[in-house]
């Protein structure tokens, strides 16, 4: 099996056992991504959705693509009470290009600040 895997300067140093993104086939996957060690860390949902997907946005001009080659996303909150504005964010982000999406609620990410983590996968 050949696969490609990235880390990406631009995103800071991996904290673990992952890398920031892998391609196999025609399809990358990303990690987790969160608002950790950027401005949005401490804010609400919405500034925090905004910094991860300038994340992938980052990832996707790497590998030539855009953020309209989103097949899936897997996001893990915090709070469900932020859904509204986080719809709303989701639907600003993605214009008319709506991925698959899944949404799970968890008690805790690993740093207190944040509220959301966001996987990926876009087709190349």
């Amino acid at each position: 099996m050949n696969v490609q895997r990235i880390n990406y300067a631009e995103l800071g140093k991996i904290a673990g056992p992952y890398v920031h993104a892998s391609i196999h086939r025609h399809t990358l996957y990303t990690s987790g991504l969160t608002a950790f060690g950027t401005q949005a860390q401490s804010s609400n949902i919405d500034e925090q959705t905004r910094a991860i997907f300038s994340q992938l946005s980052l990832i996707a001009t790497q590998q030539n693509i855009t953020l309209e080659s989103l097949v899936k996303v897997t996001l893990f909150v915090t709070d469900l009470t932020d859904i509204v504005p986080l719809r709303q964010t989701l639907f600003d982000i993605y214009g008319d290009n709506l991925p698959a999406s899944s949404l799970i609620k968890v008690d805790a990410l690993f740093c207190g600040d944040l509220k959301i983590e966001i996987e990926a996968i876009l087709g190349l």
